[in-house]
Parts: C-alpha cells; structure tokens; sequence
C-alpha cells in the first residue's frame, strides 16, 4: 500500500507541474494588446485636444474618432478569438495530461503484475544460483570480487561470462586481473585477445595479437588463439593464409566441435570474399552485395551457395583452362568442402590442362600446401 501511495503522490505532483503552464494566459500577449488599447485611447484624447484649439473641424474630428472606434472594435474581437483558442488549447492540454496517467494505470492493472511481491536486491542475490538469473548471478560475483579484489579464481571465472554477454571492457579487466594473480595460461591469454577484439569492434588490434601469439607460446595448439590468428590474416587480406590456417585447426579438432565449426564457417567467408575481390562475376565469385548476405545465411544456406559458385567455377574451367588461379581457386574449394576426390580430380586436370610444366608445378605445390599431396 505504502507504493502505491507513493505513486499517487508522485503522478499527482507531475500531472499539476504540467498544468499549472496551461492555467496561465499568455502575459507577452496580453501586454502586447493593452498597450495598443493604450495607445487607441491616447488618439482619442489627442483629437478632443485638436477641436479644443480649433486645429480640425467637427467633420474632420468625427471621421478620425470612427476610424479609432474600428480599430478599438477590431482589437477587441482579436482578443476575444485569441482568448478562446487559447482556452481550447488548455482544455485540450489539461485532457491529455490527466489522461496520460490514468490510461497508464488502467493498462498496468490489466497487463501488468500489480500484486507481484517486491523483490530486492539482497533477496534476489541470495537466491540459490540455479534459480538465479544470468545478471543476478554476475552482480553476486561482483559484490563478491568488490569484497576480496584478490580473488583470482573469481576474476578467472566471471571474465569468460563478461565476454559471452557482450560487456567486452569488463571482460578485458577480468582476464587481466586473472592474470595478474593466478599467472599466465594459454586460455586466459587467448580469452584476453577476443576480449581485446571486441573491444575495438571485432578487429584483431595489435594488443589483441599480442595477446593470442601469448597464448600460443604457451600452448602452441590453443584452438581459440589459433582461430583469431587465423582472422587477422583474413583482415589483412591475406585469404590463402587464413584458409590453409583454419583448414589446418578443423582437421585437428574433434567433429562438431565449437572451434571446428567457426573455422569451417570462416574458411567459407573468406573464399566469399576472395572471389569477390577478385572480380568476375558469377563464374569466379560472388557480389559483394552475396557477401553481406552471407554473413546472416544458415549453414546449410551458406554451403548451398558456395557449391553453386564451385560448380560454375569448374564448369567455366572445362571451357577456359588457362587460367592458373582459377584452378587453385577450385582445388581449394573441394578440399574445404571435404571433397578430396573431386580435389584430386581438378588437380590432375588443371595440371594436364595447363601445359606449362612450371604453371603445372606451382599448382601441384599450391595442392600439397593443404594437405593433398601430389602423389595422390
């Protein structure tokens, strides 16, 4: 009850701060039209002064004070129109200020949970963590960590929860406290950098790299530093690197596994983009318009796509051979689809079909490079 006096009160209080404006008339208008009134008055006199001293005549006097009368007659009808717009203007206002509130509580009372018990923070906080929400349980690790700042445990923990909720400059202060006090590790290190990344707006910064290359001296197979370093080379545009990089990490990791499936997911951007780069058209890759949309297809979207764009890339070889990227383009593409038969086939088609045995060399490398050996 004490609430809902409360907000009584206060409703009551706004809605009079409001109204109270529109209950006054307008005191620059009201000056502005008795200063004229003034002004007709004083011409009148003036006239009456005239005739006394025998300057005009009565004709002339009668003429001059008709002519004031109009103006005193017409000022008075401006003020009466003025007077009454302005009171609809404030009978309106008043209308929508009172209603404002009383539409307000009338739809709480039907949508919202007006008998729903308080619940204040130290309740909520003291609640089981099952029955907690994400937020109440990362405001318990906070009050905890402002009451021993030297909890290493409990920045390690709270730092990788700060990164998945998006809070990207707490999570960088989390891991570096983390750090601090329970010492270096690979996963802190590499956590460090996709915090530092998406604190400059998912770009790999310099302190990001700093902080995977970290990761990776520590433990030269970390999956999350290996990725992002991956990304970086993809930035800087340097595809066949970032390709033959998370090609490499997909076939280290364990089938349908968080990293496996972000680097199958990247491996199919970056072909994307290459070809987009590239140039072309459909044969050779997609629009940069197709590149956008790709980014919020499914997977199974995506995929449809890119074996689109290989079967035209291949179909358009079989017509047009000498083209030496053309073909790396397409053995590329099958082997990052899976499909190493149909990658061993365009080798051994594009190195026959190339003539030059220097441009047929340097495909056959180009090959081996992710892993499909010429002898194959």
């Amino acid at each position: 009850m004490f609430f809902w006096t409360v907000a009584a009160l206060l409703t009551l209080a706004a809605s009079l701060a409001v109204l109270a404006p529109l209950a006054r008339r307008a005191p620059a208008v009201a000056a502005a039209s008795d200063r004229d009134l003034d002004v007709y008055r004083d011409q009148l006199a003036e006239v009456d002064r005239d005739v006394s001293r025998a300057l005009i005549g009565m004709d002339e006097a009668e003429q001059a004070r008709a002519e004031i009368g109009r103006r005193i007659l017409k000022l008075n009808a401006s003020r009466r129109s003025t007077a009454g717009a302005a009171g609809w203007a404030r009978a309106v206002g008043a209308a929508a200020v009172l209603a404002i509130p009383v539409l307000s509580w009338g739809l709480y009372g039907v949508l919202g949970s007006p008998d729903l018990p308080s619940q204040p923070l130290e309740a909520r906080l003291s609640k089981q963590p099952a029955e907690s929400s994400p937020d109440e349980l990362i405001a318990r690790a906070e009050r905890a960590l402002r009451a021993n700042p030297g909890d290493g445990r409990g920045w390690d923990v709270l730092a990788p929860v700060y990164r998945r909720v998006g809070r990207a400059n707490e999570a960088v202060f989390a891991y570096r406290n983390a750090i601090r006090l329970l010492g270096d590790s690979a996963p802190r290190w590499a956590g460090l950098g996709e915090a530092l990344a998406e604190q400059s707006g998912g770009t790999v910064s310099a302190d990001a790299r700093a902080a995977f290359e970290k990761a990776l001296s520590l433990d030269p197979q970390d999956a999350q530093a290996r990725f992002f370093m991956n990304v970086a080379a993809a930035q800087e545009k340097r595809y066949d690197d970032a390709i033959a990089g998370w090609n490499g990490l997909a076939a280290t990791l364990p089938a349908g596994s968080e990293w496996q499936q972000a680097s199958q997911r990247a491996m199919a951007l970056a072909m994307q983009r290459k070809a987009a780069e590239e140039g072309g058209g459909p044969a050779t890759g997609p629009t940069t318009e197709d590149v956008a949309a790709a980014d919020q297809m499914t997977d199974g979207e995506r995929g449809e796509m890119i074996e689109a764009m290989v079967a035209a890339l291949d179909e358009r070889l079989r017509t047009q051979p000498d083209d030496p990227e053309g073909w790396k383009r397409l053995v590329r593409s099958y082997i990052v689809l899976g499909k190493t038969d149909a990658a061993r086939d365009a080798l051994a088609r594009g190195s026959k079909a190339l003539g030059d045995p220097a441009k047929a060399d340097e495909l056959v490398r180009f090959a081996r490079s992710f892993g499909l050996d010429a002898t194959e």
